[in-house]
């Protein structure tokens, strides 16, 4: 029988949901409350599948995401998720026929870009995409740490204080687009979001509601908040051994930052901070009087990239210094290949085709590294992945694409 490549209407939508969770090997059961909350939320015309005979043998699915950029600008993206191919069909082409018709549409519709979280590393390089943040999770031994029990509040005038989920899902919205300013890699939060991660949306799984802390400046205005969970552990000598697991921290100035971070390492009965996702130079280590205290847990890449439109990605960042390069960029895709001259300076940029002599010659999947600032252009030129054709030009690329702050993506999709 031939597979057919096509969205799937409302009545293969139970179907292609089995194929899903068969892929991610979950129950391949399909509870009708689970069908009725996803059509709630799904676009069908951007629901694809690969049937053959009847039944879905792959899936993939993608939706309007808005993500940060560099000088707190923002892309339109193409968010890829929920992509599977059945064990029995594995090795046919089926995800290269359905990223292509997606990549093709989303060009078309005029996304600059298309992301998506890998579940495996190797496989979506040779599509275009590349790695463009990275998360670290540390787990922090409070006895080991050096931190003073008796210290009190915030010392800058602010307070911290309890709050509930629906706090949070009043205030957080504004925190985590001032956080999508600061920092690159930000994927946006819808309704939908805010409501199940605050408990006050419909549940699929049973909740267990989190503790929740807003840090509030001495005017009083909401700065940063974090969402945390503890264990309930005691050693055989009655002595407490509770672990408090981070589940979300925004902070938009560095006092909400320090203060949030010394709350949560200073929660009585707490003898270990998981901290949950975190941006690889997240302060909390140096916060601490021992930093060695915070031992690496994890540590990967986090947000997938994918450039589609070259001119408006490259302008509408920023960079710190005055420089032009001209590059020579690849793409087997079709999509985003050309030669491209990038005027840049602290005032602004832009860029345009040329037909000059490149600088650099790199992939678009390269690219797709650096445009964020989480990878060195050099890096990649000592591992061949980028060539000079001017010398020098990679260090110049440097000092253009990298940024002080790493690119930070706390969402998964």
């Amino acid at each position: 029988m031939s597979v057919e490549l096509r969205t799937v209407s409302e009545s293969e939508f139970p179907e292609w949901l089995r194929a899903l969770r068969t892929g991610f090997l979950n129950e391949p059961v399909v509870p009708d409350a689970l069908v009725a909350d996803r059509l709630a939320h799904v676009d069908l015309d951007r629901t694809l599948g690969a049937v053959e005979g009847g039944r879905v043998v792959a899936t993939f699915r993608s939706f309007r995401q808005r993500v940060s950029t560099v000088g707190g600008g923002g892309l339109t993206a193409d968010a890829i998720t929920q992509v599977t191919v059945a064990p029995t069909h594995r090795r046919r082409g089926l995800l290269s026929r359905l990223m292509e018709r997606d990549l093709a549409a989303a060009r078309e519709r005029g996304d600059a870009v298309a992301t998506l979280i890998a579940a495996e590393y190797p496989i979506y390089g040779r599509y275009g995409f590349g790695p463009a943040s990275r998360l670290t999770e540390w787990s922090v031994d409070l006895r080991r740490a050096g931190l003073d029990p008796r210290r009190g509040g915030p010392e800058d005038g602010g307070r911290i204080d309890l709050a509930d989920g629906a706090e949070i899902r009043r205030i957080g919205p504004d925190l985590h687009r001032g956080l999508a300013a600061l920092r690159a890699g930000v994927t946006d939060r819808g309704r939908r979001e805010w409501d199940i991660g605050t408990g006050l949306g419909h549940q699929l799984e049973p909740w267990k509601e989190p503790y929740y802390a807003v840090y509030r400046s001495a005017s009083g205005e909401p700065e940063g908040y974090v969402s945390y969970r503890c264990d309930d552990r005691w050693s055989d000598a009655k002595q407490p051994e509770n672990t408090l697991t981070v589940r979300d921290l925004i902070a938009v100035t560095p006092a909400a930052e320090r203060a949030l971070w010394r709350f949560v390492c200073s929660v009585d009965w707490v003898v270990t901070v998981r901290t949950g996702h975190r941006p690889p130079d997240d302060p909390l280590p140096l916060l601490l009087p021992d930093p060695r205290a915070a031992r690496i847990v994890s540590h990967a890449d986090m947000l997938w990239l994918r450039i589609l439109d070259v001119v408006r990605v490259l302008e509408e960042r920023t960079y710190p210094v005055a420089d032009g390069l001209v590059l020579d960029v690849r793409d087997a895709g079709g999509f985003a290949g050309g030669r491209y001259r990038l005027d840049a300076s602290p005032k602004g940029a832009s860029c345009a085709p040329t037909t000059a002599s490149a600088d650099l010659v790199l992939d678009v999947a390269e690219l797709s590294r650096l445009v964020l600032g989480d990878e060195s252009a050099v890096r990649l030129a000592l591992l061949g992945r980028i060539e000079e054709a001017v010398p020098g030009a990679a260090a110049r690329a440097e000092l253009l694409f990298r940024t002080p702050l790493l690119p930070f993506s706390p969402d998964i999709f």
